[in-house]
C-alpha cells in the first residue's frame, strides 16, 4: 500500500486528506482504482457528518431496514467518524465499545456529541453520545493508539473457503430464486423487496442456504463483504468506520441459524464491541466469519472476525442482542 493520502469526508461534503498508514503486510491488490465519481456512498453520504459546533455533529440516514428502526451499524460507524474527527492524524482506532439504549427513529437526524475523555502519548479515548429527541440512543467509547511495533504477534488461521470470484452476490442469488416456478407469490414479493433495498454493501455468501437459514444448521456462517464503490488506500480512520458499519450486518442473525422452526418477531442489539488489528481496505473483499457461542434468556451472543484475502485478521467484533421468537406456521417455499 503506497504512502499517499486518502480522503476522509469533511463537514461540507468534500474530502480532506489524512496521513496514511503503511501496512505491516503487502497490499491486498494492485488493481488500478476506478474513477472518483464511483466513490462509495458510505464515504459521500452515510458516514459524512455535518459539523454543527465544536465536537457536535449531525448525521442523516441512508438505508433503513424493514424493521423501520435505524441500522445499528450506521450509528456505530457515524459515532466512530465523530470521535475520529477529534483525534490527531497519528492516532488510529483500535477498539470501540457501544451500548444501544433506545431504538433509533429513521425520520429524524442523529446528533453526535463528543467528549474528550483522555489524551495520552500512546492512547486517546473519546466518548460519543448519539442523540435523538433529546435522549441518547447509543453510547460509544472509542480508543485510539499510536502505532507501536512489537515482537508479540500471532493470530488464528483464516478459514479455507471459496474465493469471492467463484460465488454469487445476494442479488444474483435472489434472481436465481425468482426463476423457480414453485415460488409462491408471497415469496416472490419478499424477494423483490430485498432487491429494492439500497444496502451499500456487496455480500457473497459462502453457503447461500445457510446464510438465509432455509434449514437448521450450526450457529455459524461465512460471507465475503465489501463496501460498494471506491474508497481507496491509506486513511485507516475511514476504513475502520466503514468496517464498523459492515460488522453489524447479519451478525446477530447468526444466533437464529439452528432454529428453523422459529422466526424472530423482535430483534434488537444491546451492545457491540470491535477491535481493529491490522490495516485493510474496506472496499475490497473481506471474509466475515460469524458464530454464536451462546443463546438464552431471550438474548443471544455473536462473535465476528473480518479477514483480509491474504489471510491477515483485520478485526474482531462481538454483539449481544434481544431475540424474541415465535413458531413458524409453515415451511418456506424457497
Amino acid at each position: 500500500m503506497k504512502n499517499d493520502k486518502d480522503p476522509l469526508p469533511n463537514d461540507s461534503g468534500d474530502v480532506i486528506g489524512t496521513e496514511s498508514v503503511k501496512p505491516h503486510e503487502s497490499s491486498q491488490s494492485a488493481a488500478s482504482p476506478p474513477p472518483q465519481d464511483l466513490r462509495s456512498v458510505l464515504v459521500t453520504s452515510v458516514l459524512n457528518l455535518e459539523k454543527l459546533d465544536d465536537d457536535l455533529y449531525r448525521g442523516t440516514q441512508h438505508w433503513v431496514p424493514r424493521t423501520q428502526r435505524l441500522f445499528g451499524g450506521q450509528i456505530i460507524g457515524q459515532a466512530l467518524v465523530a470521535a475520529a474527527k477529534s483525534i490527531s492524524d497519528n492516532f488510529y482506532a483500535h477498539s470501540i465499545h457501544c451500548y444501544f439504549v433506545r431504538a433509533g427513529d429513521p425520520k429524524v437526524s442523529v446528533l453526535y456529541q463528543v467528549d474528550h475523555t483522555r489524551d495520552g502519548r500512546s492512547f486517546a479515548v473519546r466518548s460519543v453520545k448519539a442523540i435523538q429527541h433529546g435522549q441518547p440512543i447509543l453510547i460509544c467509547q472509542a480508543s485510539f493508539q499510536v502505532l507501536q511495533p512489537s515482537p508479540l504477534q500471532h493470530q488464528f488461521p483464516m478459514p479455507v473457503v471459496p474465493q469471492p470470484e467463484d460465488l454469487l452476490t445476494i442479488e444474483e442469488l435472489i434472481h436465481r430464486y425468482l426463476s423457480k416456478p414453485v415460488l409462491t407469490e408471497n415469496a416472490k414479493g419478499g424477494l423483490n423487496k430485498l432487491l429494492a433495498d439500497e444496502v451499500p454493501i456487496d455480500i457473497k455468501p459462502v453457503s447461500p442456504a445457510h446464510f438465509h437459514s432455509f434449514g437448521p444448521g450450526e450457529p455459524r456462517r461465512l460471507f465475503w463483504a465489501r463496501a460498494r464503490g471506491y474508497i481507496g488506500e491509506g486513511n485507516m480512520k475511514l476504513h475502520c468506520c466503514v468496517a464498523a458499519y459492515i460488522s453489524d450486518f447479519a451478525l446477530l442473525g447468526t444466533v437464529l441459524l439452528p432454529y428453523s422452526k422459529y422466526k424472530a418477531h423482535f430483534v434488537a442489539s444491546l451492545d457491540h464491541a470491535m477491535w481493529f488489528h491490522s490495516t485493510f481496505r474496506s472496499d475490497e473483499w473481506m471474509l466475515y466469519e460469524c458464530e454464536s457461542p451462546w443463546a438464552g434468556s431471550s438474548r443471544g451472543l455473536a462473535h465476528g472476525r473480518l479477514w483480509r484475502r491474504d489471510g491477515v485478521l483485520a478485526a474482531t467484533c462481538s454483539q449481544e442482542g434481544v431475540l424474541r421468537v415465535k413458531p413458524v406456521k409453515e415451511s418456506s417455499k424457497l
